[in-house]
């Protein structure tokens, strides 16, 4: 519950927008395939070399940083999904199964750590950098290559990382269901 609550707070913040590497047809990485991508049942191995190179860097900022999802099966989407909707309690996620990056092993969340247990904070900072922890983890995923949720328009999803390559998720969805992709 305490999660949820956390979501919908971060969601109420007005964050600036940047640009998404990879987003246009020009940054579009050839050596990622959408095939590829949809064959796979684990995070792209891209994107688990990013998520350790995360870890360290925030290690190394005396930042406890904890990776909460990664690879979702179709099953544990629609099991989110169903939140707030045919199931009990908030809304967690507007993306039913095949409709996540995280269904294609390009999305991880965060959290960070604390002597208390797990946090969704985005104000504190617990290193005594100066800067909110979040807000850092964001800065060096985004250095690594992410796109932080925190940066989009409408529903700012602030635990969320993705890689995607240049990829739609039509275009994954496309390439799952026939093999190929356009």
């Amino acid at each position: 519950m305490f999660f949820l609550a956390a979501l919908a707070a971060l969601s109420a913040v007005d964050w600036k927008t940047v640009e998404i590497p990879g987003s246009t047809e020009e940054q579009r990485n050839p050596l990622v395939s959408a095939e590829a991508v949809v064959s796979e049942n684990d995070l792209h191995p891209r994107v688990e070399e990013a998520k350790q190179e995360l870890l360290r860097r925030a290690e190394a900022e005396n930042i406890r940083l904890v990776i909460t999802e990664g690879y979702r099966s179709p099953e544990r989407q629609d099991e989110l999904y169903a939140r707030g909707r045919s199931a009990g309690g908030d809304i967690v996620t507007h993306a039913a199964a095949w409709e996540s990056y995280h269904n294609y092993g390009l999305a991880i969340d965060y959290a960070l750590e604390t002597d208390d247990g797990l946090v969704w904070d985005t104000e504190t900072d617990f290193n005594g950098s100066g800067e909110p922890d979040w807000l850092e983890v964001a800065t060096i995923a985004k250095d690594i290559g992410f796109e932080w949720g925190g940066d989009w328009h409408g529903f700012r999803d602030y635990p969320h990382l993705q890689m995607t390559f240049g990829l739609s998720i039509d275009e994954l969805q496309q390439a799952r269901e026939t093999g190929t992709a356009e």
